[in-house]
């Protein structure tokens, strides 16, 4: 029985997009009528509404994979089939750019992180995301003509460890950006049996001259997640709806 989401099962829909920041389901329950606020308890924001004629739920997943596992829970629990996370990433390839759109394929984590090694002790999680969903997402985005690139990110449980060595050895490594919620929601998808993908938006840089020195905020970023948030959703009635 969820105890941090207070909402019913008719509260939740089976299409959810999930993010860190509250003020960001403010944003995204934009795009939807009849919004009905379904949750507040812990800070937890989780709003409820119509795009188009199909229920959709915006959910705040909080900071990091321990939170972020708990919120992954209730949801699955209350009836999502399916839970998108929409967020922030700091770029580590040399070509990201703040402002750029990344559809991660996959999430690396430190052995034993990301509340993951509570789930399985000694055994690294499944965190790849759902190839479907992730498709069809990268198809709509290259319809509406928004550049993206996609890759494995690496999900961190410590926002101020990062630095430039840590972002040299991940770039080597074939990571695309840095985040703190993807493995543990790649995890659970396959453990609980729900499909996840995650689309992330680089607000800071940690290569080149603008490293360490410019984070963009949800608000500043305003414009690019209203867009993001609508092809997610476009992607949920286009595929989903019938369900």
């Amino acid at each position: 029985m969820p105890i941090h989401i207070k909402a019913s099962k008719t509260d939740i829909a089976r299409n959810v997009i999930a993010c860190g920041d509250p003020s960001r389901v403010d944003l995204l329950a934009s795009l939807l009528i009849d919004v009905k606020t379904v949750n507040t308890h812990r800070g937890l924001k989780v709003v409820s509404g119509l795009y188009r004629d199909m229920l959709v739920t915006v959910a705040t997943h909080g900071i990091g994979g321990p939170s972020a596992a708990i919120v992954f829970e209730e949801l699955f629990q209350l009836g999502a089939k399916r839970i998108i996370r929409l967020g922030t990433a700091g770029g580590i390839r040399r070509d990201t750019k703040i402002g750029d759109v990344v559809v991660a394929t996959a999430a690396s984590y430190y052995a034993g992180g990301c509340a993951i090694g509570q789930y399985m002790p000694g055994v690294c999680g499944a965190t790849g995301a759902h190839p479907k969903l992730t498709n069809h997402i990268m198809e709509v985005l290259e319809e509406h003509g928004i550049d993206y690139k996609y890759g494995p990110v690496f999900t961190s449980d410590a926002f101020y460890a990062e630095s430039p060595d840590f972002a040299a050895k991940m770039e080597h490594y074939g990571i695309i950006a840095v985040e703190m919620e993807a493995a543990a929601l790649f995890a659970l998808s396959w453990m609980r049996g729900f499909e996840s993908a995650c689309v992330l938006v680089i607000s800071d840089t940690l290569h080149g001259e603008e490293a360490f020195k410019k984070y963009l905020s949800t608000e500043e970023l305003s414009e690019i997640f209203i867009r993001i948030g609508k092809i997610l959703m476009e992607v949920f009635y286009r595929f989903y709806r019938g369900e």
